[in-house]
């Protein structure tokens, strides 16, 4: 089904396209990163230490742990009244309550799956044995 002539047709266009586009792009990008529009298209990128600075998580850290204790704040947040605490394993807060945007089908899967691993009360799982009787033959009235 792919191989039919307009397929081929809209495949070549979508070449010439592409190559068009990427022109533009190339372009575009060049002009973000400072690059000069007049020099040659074959030119080789500048050091990406003078375009960009690169940084690793640990010192960004200490720059917010810094910046912390000039506030006098320790990391410590405010506390704002009436706010949610939320369980991470139960996702209940303090009042029971599920987060608004849980849909009902996902509580009721999460509490099925909470219950699973409890022990239930036995009256609820076991199975009563049944009792062994007898068969009584139906006895037809005599006359």
């Amino acid at each position: 089904m792919a191989k039919s002539l307009r397929s081929k047709w809209r495949r070549k266009c979508r070449a010439i396209k592409r190559q068009r586009y990427g022109e533009k792009e190339l372009a575009r990008l060049k002009k973000t990163l400072g690059i000069d529009e007049t020099a040659p298209v074959d030119t080789d990128m500048k050091e990406i230490a003078d375009i960009a600075t690169v940084t690793d998580a640990k010192t960004i850290k200490e720059k917010a742990a810094a910046k912390e204790k000039e506030k006098g704040t320790d990391g410590e947040s405010m506390e704002v009244e009436g706010a949610r605490v939320y369980n991470k394993r139960t996702m209940r807060d303090q009042y029971g309550n599920y987060p608004v945007w849980m849909s009902h089908r996902k509580i009721m899967k999460h509490k099925h799956a909470r219950t699973k691993g409890k022990n239930v009360p036995t009256t609820q799982t076991k199975k009563k044995p049944k009792k062994l009787r007898k068969k009584v033959k139906k006895q037809t009235p005599q006359q």
